[in-house]
């Protein structure tokens, strides 16, 4: 969507195949938040086998953007693990965590990917899968990528909600960008190569270039929605899909 600031924003989740089969809802949350020249983007993927995955999706995306976009810039990384810390907590009050305590947050496990960036520097943070993808051009050319983590097994990921999750999180800097893109796991497979450390040709660059000239905030995110949910898209993996576009300049 459209900011009164100095960031373009636009950002879409879809309901993958899987969940529509059970008619189940989208576990996958998006949020973004500007304070002046600063902006904080986060999305998250509720873990389908966690009973309240979408609401720990939620809760680190809104939390992170609500703490992140007033914290101080002498020590971003020790800010990230304080909001981190923020929503744990605030998850460990839940009504639905009936423990109140680290026990109850497995069942709101969700992974995340977020960006702060201010005036031409910005930082990727990470915990799971998903990606980060920062363009310094409006083609498939240099790039940043903040890439997925999986586990001993190839559907297996690493969440915040996890006791040990601070040696999961990654931080990824970089600087003077043209654009960023933020995404879940549902939408990595046909966006980056299968080593995730360069993009596959034809997607990103092609969207980016769409979204820099459609100002149009609904048509932009409609057309954005229809690339989700296209037939190959839906073959090419079966769960939420959520991606974010923020034009950088």
């Amino acid at each position: 969507m459209k900011n009164k600031k100095q960031y373009r924003v636009v950002a879409v989740s879809t309901v993958g195949p899987y969940h529509k089969a059970k008619s189940l809802k989208c576990q996958d949350f998006f949020a973004f938040k500007e304070n002046g020249a600063k902006l904080v983007a986060v999305v998250s993927d509720g873990a389908g086998s966690a009973k309240y995955g979408a609401i720990g999706a939620k809760c680190v995306c809104n939390t992170l953007c609500r703490v992140l976009s007033k914290s101080g810039r002498k020590d971003v990384r020790q800010n990230i693990i304080d909001a981190i810390e923020i929503a744990r907590d605030e998850l460990m009050m839940h009504r639905l965590n009936k423990s109140k305590n680290e026990d109850g947050l497995i069942d709101f496990a969700a992974t995340l990917v977020g960006a702060i960036y201010q005036n031409g520097k910005g930082i990727f943070f990470h915990i799971g899968d998903g990606a980060g993808i920062a363009l310094f051009g409006s083609n498939d050319g240099a790039v940043v990528i903040s890439e997925p983590e999986n586990g001993i097994f190839s559907s297996e990921t690493y969440f915040y909600t996890m006791d040990d999750w601070k040696d999961s999180l990654r931080f990824t800097p970089f600087s003077e960008a043209d654009s960023l893109f933020l995404m879940t796991d549902g939408v990595t497979g046909f966006a980056l190569k299968k080593n995730a450390r360069s993009l596959e040709k034809g997607f990103i660059g092609p969207i980016n270039g769409f979204l820099k000239k459609e100002t149009n905030v609904k048509k932009a995110q409609k057309a954005l929605k229809n690339t989700l949910e296209t037939p190959k898209a839906k073959s090419l993996s079966g769960d939420d899909k959520t991606m974010m576009w923020i034009d950088l300049k």
